[in-house]
């Protein structure tokens, strides 16, 4: 697929037999860390070898830290949510080929994690990741609240408690700066009239997906 410049797209992918890809919080934090370091158009190599997980933080975190011209992102990430055995993440290609770039680097670099740190060997996801082009203004602010409440909308939690999401950040409970809201919060008043928009969606995606359970 032909990804463009200041297009956005939903990216996603699962383990391989929907096996688990995060079994503790380390895990969870780790492919956050990843997210932020591997986002600059100059290719490294530290954070690859040397973040593992040692004596409960992250090793050689800042391994990864260098100049203001390699830090130019390859992509801006919107929003993101990291459930037990998938994830989703919406981003917009700052720089050409970097979402497949910036993909690459994710999914071998937190492969070559896990791999390392249980032991496993061979795949950890099923296949390349999936992605989608948003088409629309309204599609853009609709995948925004799958990926904030995708916790809530598979049942694993609700979106105001799963840490792992940026849902916190959208809604104000939360200042991070992994994600760049600007896009989607532009288009409401203030956090609440979010929250609005998100409990309208919630339901009518829950039913959805609960109609394709009997049409797949």
């Amino acid at each position: 697929m032909q990804f463009n410049d200041d297009y956005y797209y939903h990216v996603y992918n699962r383990g391989a037999d929907k096996r688990k890809i995060f079994l503790g919080k380390w895990d969870y934090i780790r492919f956050l860390e990843s997210l932020r370091a591997f986002n600059q158009i100059e290719p490294f190599g530290g954070f690859y070898q040397n973040s593992f997980i040692k004596d409960g933080g992250l090793a050689g975190r800042n391994s990864y830290s260098c100049s203001d011209q390699q830090n130019k992102p390859l992509v801006k990430i919107l929003a993101y949510c990291l459930n037990p055995n998938h994830y989703h993440l919406l981003l917009k290609q700052e720089a050409e080929k970097g979402i497949p770039e910036f993909m690459k680097r994710i999914g071998n670099g937190y492969t070559r994690y896990f791999n390392h740190k249980y032991k496993h060997s061979g795949f950890l996801f099923q296949g390349k990741y999936k992605n989608k082009e948003i088409s629309s203004s309204y599609d853009l602010l609709k995948l925004s609240v799958y990926i904030n409440c995708n916790a809530e909308i598979h049942g694993i939690a609700k979106k105001e408690e799963w840490i792992w999401s940026s849902c916190l950040d959208y809604i104000g409970k939360r200042n991070g700066t992994l994600c760049i809201k600007d896009d989607i919060l532009e288009d409401f008043k203030n956090n609440k009239e979010y929250i609005e928009f998100c409990e309208e969606l919630i339901s009518d995606i829950k039913e959805i997906k609960f109609l394709q359970r009997f049409e797949d």
